[in-house]
């Protein structure tokens, strides 16, 4: 084996530990695939879904790219989305971005990256409609660690208005949408209140959202 030996060494240790702790394993999950949540996330390869929740592989559907955003014309995350909820019957979409998004930190800063910039774009709408509240925060750091939080916000809310979730709700099928933020420095997720079961939830809710946010950050 030329290429990456260390890699294909430390996967047949993984598969042979797993087949020992249970010989069912594999042959489980070749059979079904039932997961009951959508994890829209961020590619930063220090946030992975399914270890941080604690889920087994096959519980857990994942989309990620860079900075968790949801974009109307990405055939992409729509293909993912289409497929949960009509192939998959997954009853939670979870939007989860992370603190230290570097993705976030370059919309914020305006930098410019090549290619990647048109992509984060779609932050800096977020950053400028919040252009007030994130100047009068004290310092660069709790503007990036409050834009994070938008930018969740903000892409629930981009799912909510998506034709897929919307048939879905008008047909009665049982989907909640979340929107989470988790901590590279302590490992924990937080709730940023954005739960909808509902297009009649989406207004008041995403509101409800951004003023704790807005709540959270002034107090400090």
């Amino acid at each position: 084996m030329k290429y990456l030996p260390e890699l294909f060494a430390a996967n047949a240790r993984w598969a042979e530990e797993t087949q020992a702790a249970d010989p069912n394993f594999f042959a489980g999950l070749a059979a079904l695939q039932t997961p009951a949540y959508l994890w829209i996330g961020c590619s930063d390869s220090r946030v992975p879904a399914n270890q941080i929740t604690g889920l087994k592989p096959g519980e857990v559907f994942v989309h990620r790219n860079v900075a968790n955003v949801v974009v109307h014309t990405d055939l992409n995350c729509l293909s993912v989305m289409q497929f949960a909820i009509e192939a998959l019957k997954v009853q939670h979409i979870i939007v989860c971005g992370h603190y230290g998004c570097g993705g976030v930190k370059a919309a914020l800063e305006g930098t410019s990256l090549g290619l990647i910039d048109n992509w984060l774009r779609h932050i800096q709408d977020v950053r400028d409609r919040h252009a007030d509240f994130l100047a009068a925060l004290p310092d660069q750091e709790a503007r990036w660690r409050a834009l994070c939080e938008l930018n969740v916000i903000e892409q629930v809310r981009n799912v909510a208005r998506t034709t897929l979730v919307g048939d879905a709700w008008r047909r009665g099928q049982p989907l909640m949408l979340h929107g989470w933020i988790y901590g590279l420095a302590d490992g924990r997720l937080q709730d940023l209140q954005t739960s909808m079961k509902e297009s009649a939830e989406l207004e008041s809710t995403i509101n409800l959202a951004t003023a704790g946010v807005r709540s959270r950050h002034m107090a400090h």
